[in-house]
């Protein structure tokens, strides 16, 4: 079914080629009817394309989420260095790198916990990614 859809923008559109577009038409049809039909039938109904960007998402790390200003903060949090001397090394505010903590945290999805402590977890989680 999508794969009349390059061909019909390569053709020049879907006036280019309109029995492709009826083909298109009664495949999209087939693929709700389908859909509905699992549904009634107490099933479900997934696009396999958005199942399939799920999956990526899923597989990817959540330090792909961190920019790469988060990762250098991160990176001298492993170094040992704290909150004044990061803001020192990068020239900015104690604020900002606050901030930047706080949003690495949050990416690598470390709640606030008494038993915890986020920023050793965060440092491990860094480690654990760099070793092979």
């Amino acid at each position: 079914m999508t794969s009349r859809v390059p061909a019909l923008i390569v053709h020049g559109g879907a006036g280019a080629d309109p029995g492709g577009r009826d083909e298109l038409r009664s495949g999209m049809r087939d693929a709700v009817g389908a859909g509905w039909r699992a549904l009634a039938a107490g099933g479900t109904a997934l696009d396999p394309e958005v199942v399939a960007q799920l999956l990526a998402r899923a597989r990817r790390h959540p330090h792909d989420q961190l920019t790469p200003r988060e990762r250098e903060v991160l990176a001298l949090m492993a170094e040992g260095l704290s909150n004044a001397g990061i803001a020192q090394r990068l020239v900015v505010t104690g604020g900002a790198v606050e901030k930047h903590v706080t949003s690495i945290f949050t990416k690598l999805g470390l709640e606030f916990a008494e038993t915890d402590h986020r920023r050793v977890l965060a440092v491990l989680r860094y480690l654990e990614d760099r070793d092979p």
